[in-house]
């Protein structure tokens, strides 16, 4: 009786998680991936906060400047506000010399005494956007260097079509370290998952290290109650608070994406998936079922297809397994090749099990914890 009871709700585990993958992460093979070259017209504000980053900045916001967005007349039309939160190392040294030399450099400086209106990042946030000039925000990080001098153009072209918020990819650089193959696995797993509920109408987030959106979109945002409740989270409640099915756009070119370095040590590593993974509560509440339906599935999967393999049910439930795993496997390698990540398809069976680990440990701060600051 045990053993038909485990092979059962194995099988029903398999359709649940398999009819997901198939409905929500198929939309992947209809991401655009070709690169935009025509001349832009929108104006661009690029935001970039920063804390005690004054390596970054050097060696980072170069290339940020840099960028090949021009109108007709040769001339850049965007421009760069860096918003020195509070820095008590040479971030402000740094900021001014990078202003002698582009013009388009902009400078927000934030004291350690000012009164914030809202916690952590998110007042750097707003005083970044009331100083831009511009309608269309593109946010980034101080860590993080434009894949290529095409970037902006990239991802500021979804906004011709009429888009509020447009999202895209946050690539870690590559080391030959477990913790960074993880990092990036999960990265990718991250991509599919928001990107492919966004093509399916129903965003729920984004990653901060790159993504855009109009004024008005982030002020909606900004007034919501629970903008006030988090330091960090802004990129997630800003796409749940204002997206919708139509406004939203996504970029998956290799010239869109943001490079920086990952994590390389486990206790920074574990701090920052917390602070990343307490905003999930306040997503909308079919968003948040449908989220732990699949990350349920997914462990009672594996729980129950490893007790299967000692039963007399452990040739069908292999088969049922390796049925599953094909198509799960199959579109996780089309998301992997189109975000250059090709070396990571040979770990698949161990992060796939990893994954299962992984949302059991970091459970409770999805579902209550919270951490009060954003650095």
């Amino acid at each position: 009786m045990f053993a038909q009871v485990v092979f059962f709700i194995l099988l029903i585990s398999l359709v649940v998680q398999t009819g997901y993958v198939l409905y929500f992460f198929g939309h992947v093979f209809s991401l655009p991936l070709r690169a935009v070259k025509y001349t832009p017209e929108k104006p661009v504000s690029i935001i970039v906060c920063a804390h005690n980053e004054a390596d970054n900045l050097r060696d980072n916001l170069p290339l940020i400047l840099a960028q090949r967005y021009i109108n007709d007349t040769g001339n850049a039309i965007f421009e760069v506000i860096v918003v020195n939160d509070a820095s008590d190392d040479d971030t402000a040294a740094v900021l001014a010399s990078l202003q002698q030399e582009y013009d388009i450099l902009k400078v927000v400086n934030i004291s350690a005494d000012e009164e914030r209106t809202y916690p952590g990042k998110k007042f750097a946030l707003s005083k970044g956007v009331e100083a831009a000039a511009n309608n269309v925000l593109l946010m980034t990080d101080a860590d993080c260097t434009p894949a290529s001098k095409h970037w902006l153009k990239n991802m500021a072209h979804p906004f011709h079509e009429g888009k509020e918020l447009v999202v895209g990819y946050g690539k870690y650089r590559s080391e030959r370290k477990l913790l960074n193959a993880f990092t990036r696995w999960e990265t990718v797993h991250t991509f599919l998952q928001y990107t492919s509920y966004a093509l399916a109408g129903n965003p729920y987030m984004g990653v901060g290290r790159n993504i855009a959106c109009t004024r008005d979109a982030f002020l909606r945002a900004q007034q919501t109650p629970s903008w006030s409740l988090l330091p960090s989270g802004d990129d997630d409640l800003l796409v749940s608070a204002t997206a919708n099915k139509t406004n939203i756009g996504v970029v998956a070119t290799s010239a869109s994406f943001t490079l920086t370095d990952a994590r390389d040590d486990m206790d920074k590593w574990v701090a920052q998936k917390r602070r990343h993974l307490s905003t999930g509560k306040y997503y909308k509440s079919a968003t948040k079922l449908l989220l732990g339906t699949y990350g349920t599935a997914h462990m009672v999967i594996w729980v129950s297809f490893i007790i299967s393999l000692f039963t007399r049910y452990w040739d069908i439930a292999l088969v049922a397994m390796s049925f599953r795993c094909l198509i799960y496997w199959l579109i996780w390698w089309y998301s992997a090749c189109i975000l250059n990540e090709k070396k990571l398809i040979r770990f698949f069976p161990l992060f796939d099990f990893g994954w299962m680990i992984y949302n059991f440990a970091f459970s409770p701060y999805i579902l209550w914890k919270n951490k009060q600051q954003w650095t």
